[in-house]
C-alpha cells in the first residue's frame, strides 16, 4: 500500500480516492494520538460541494473517540492554522485541496501550533488509521461533542485586520479570491488599509473553485487589471494560502518575485531575521542572486511548504515560500497565507512609493521552463534511459543552469524543471525530457 500523505496531506478526488471511511477514520486517529479524551480539535474547509460530507466524517470520527470536534466552517487554511494555536486546540484538521480542481479535496493535519506534522507523525497517524475500528470507543457519556467554532475566526480576523489597518494605502486594487476560502475575507482585509479593492471571482458555488481563475491562473487577473486599470492585483487559490501578483501594467509577478521584493525590502531595513531566506529546489536562480548580491542568505530545501517551515525554524530565517505563491513571514504565520503576502507586498508600495513593476524588476528571472506528465509509475530513477537522459541534460547546462525531475506528492505526475540562461535551450530540453518521461513511464510494466 503507498502511503496516504503527501507533501501536503491526504489528497484524492472526493468520494472516489478520498472515501468518508477515510475522513472517519482519521478523525479518530486524530483524537486517539493528538487530542485524547476530551481534547478538542478544530476543523476547517474551504468551498467545494465535497467539503460537508467529509467534515461530517471527520466530526463523526473524531467525537466517536472521545474528542471535542470544534467547526470552524469555511476558511483560508492559514486561518485555521492561525485559530489552532491562539484557540488552545489540540490539533487543526483543513479540509482542502487547496489550488487542485473542484473535483479533488484532501485532509491537512495541523498540530495544535499550527504547524504541519513531521514525516513521523503522520506515519503514526497512519498506522491508526489502517486500524481505527480498534480504537477505544467510549459509552454515550463519554463521547465528544460537535461544536460551532466559527466565532473564533476572530483570532484571524482581528490579526490580519490590524496589520492592514498600519499600512495606509490609497491605491487601487484587484483581488483574485479563486471562489474559495478568501471570497469572504479578503476584501474586507485589504480594503482596512484603505486601499480601493474590487473583489472578482468571489461567488463560489461548490463547483467553481479554482476554475479559470486564481494563483494558478494568473493571466485571468492581469487580463483585468490591463483592462480596467489598477496599481496592483493579489490572485489567491482556493484555500488561500497562495499568492500571485499582478503589478500595474497587467503583467504576473510571480511567488519568486515577490519573495525577493519582501527580502530586499527587509535586508535594507536590517529586519530579515538572520539575514535569511528558505526556498525550494524549484525557486529562480535569478532570485537566489538578487538576495545574495543584497547581502542576504538563501538555503534551499525540498518542494513542501513543511520543509521551508522546518528550516526556517533550525536557521532562524524570517523569510521563506515557493515559486508557486506559498510565502511564509515567520512573525505573522506559520503556513503560507496568501493575505499577508499581500499585505507585506502593499506596504512596501505604501512606503517606498514605486510601482509593482519596478520593484519586481530588482528580481530577473533566468528562464525557467516546468513540465507536469502524468504518468503510471514516478519511479524516474529506476528507468536507465531516462535518469542517463536528465544526466545529460544537466551536463549541456555547462554550469550554467539546474535541472531538477522529482515526484508529484499529491498527483500521479513526475514534474520537470529545467532553468538556464539560454531560453531556447531550456525549452528545448524541458520539452525533450517530458516527452521521453510520458514515453518511458506510462509503458505496461
Amino acid at each position: 500500500m503507498s502511503r496516504l500523505f503527501g507533501t501536503d496531506g491526504i489528497r484524492g478526488v472526493a468520494n472516489e480516492d478520498l472515501k468518508p471511511s477515510l475522513a472517519h477514520a482519521l478523525g479518530r486517529a486524530v483524537a486517539a494520538r493528538l487530542a485524547g479524551p476530551g481534547g478538542r480539535i478544530l476543523v476547517g474547509q474551504d468551498t467545494r460541494r465535497s467539503g460537508d460530507m467529509l467534515v461530517a466524517a471527520l466530526m463523526s470520527g473524531g467525537t466517536s473517540a472521545g474528542a471535542h470536534v470544534h467547526s470552524l466552517g469555511v476558511c483560508p487554511t492559514p486561518a485555521l492554522a492561525h485559530v489552532t494555536a491562539a484557540g488552545g486546540y489540540a490539533a487543526g484538521v483543513m479540509v482542502s485541496a487547496s489550488h487542485n480542481p473542484a473535483d479533488d479535496n484532501g485532509l491537512k493535519v495541523l498540530s495544535g501550533k499550527g504547524l504541519k506534522l513531521d514525516d513521523e507523525m503522520e506515519d503514526e497517524l497512519e498506522t491508526l488509521i489502517l486500524r481505527a475500528e480498534e480504537l477505544g470507543s467510549p459509552r454515550n457519556g463519554e463521547l465528544g461533542r460537535v461544536v460551532d467554532g466559527r466565532a473564533d475566526m476572530h483570532h484571524y480576523l482581528e490579526h490580519r485586520l490590524a496589520m492592514a489597518r498600519r499600512i495606509g494605502s490609497g491605491l487601487r486594487l484587484h483581488v483574485d479570491c479563486a471562489n474559495g476560502s478568501a471570497s469572504a475575507v479578503a476584501g474586507e482585509i485589504l480594503s482596512a488599509t484603505g486601499a480601493r479593492v474590487t473583489s472578482h471571482h468571489d461567488q463560489p458555488d461548490g463547483l467553481n473553485i479554482n476554475l479559470d481563475c486564481g494563483a494558478t491562473v494568473p493571466e485571468a487577473l492581469a487580463a483585468i487589471v490591463a483592462e480596467q486599470g489598477g496599481d496592483a492585483g493579489f490572485s489567491l487559490d482556493g484555500d488561500a494560502d497562495r499568492c500571485v501578483a499582478v503589478d500595474e501594467r497587467g503583467e504576473v509577478v510571480d511567488g519568486d518575485q515577490l519573495l525577493g521584493i519582501i527580502a530586499l525590502d527587509r535586508l535594507a531595513r536590517g529586519a530579515l531575521a538572520e539575514g535569511t531566506m528558505v526556498v525550494t529546489v524549484l525557486s529562480n536562480g535569478g532570485l537566489v542572486r538578487a538576495v545574495e548580491e543584497a547581502g542576504g542568505r538563501v538555503l534551499r530545501t525540498q518542494v513542501g511548504d513543511r520543509y521551508i517551515v522546518d528550516s526556517m525554524l533550525v536557521s532562524g530565517a524570517g523569510l521563506g515560500g515557493e515559486k508557486s505563491g506559498h510565502v511564509i513571514v515567520r512573525e505573522h504565520t506559520t503556513t503560507g497565507d496568501g493575505i499577508v503576502t499581500a499585505l507585506e507586498t502593499l506596504d512596501i508600495l505604501a512606503r517606498t512609493g514605486r510601482p509593482l513593476s519596478e520593484l519586481a524588476a530588482a528580481i530577473p528571472l533566468d528562464p525557467q521552463e516546468q513540465r507536469s506528465v502524468r504518468v503510471r509509475t514516478k519511479e524516474w530513477r529506476a528507468d536507465r534511459v531516462l535518469s542517463e537522459a536528465v544526466t545529460l541534460a544537466q551536463s549541456e547546462m555547462d554550469g550554467q543552469g539546474r535541472v531538477v525531475v522529482r515526484p508529484s506528492g499529491t498527483e500521479p505526475t513526475l514534474r520537470v524543471m529545467v532553468e538556464g540562461r539560454d531560453a531556447a535551450r531550456v525549452l528545448r530540453l524541458a520539452d525533450e525530457l517530458a516527452a521521453l518521461a510520458s514515453d518511458r513511464l506510462n509503458q505496461e510494466r
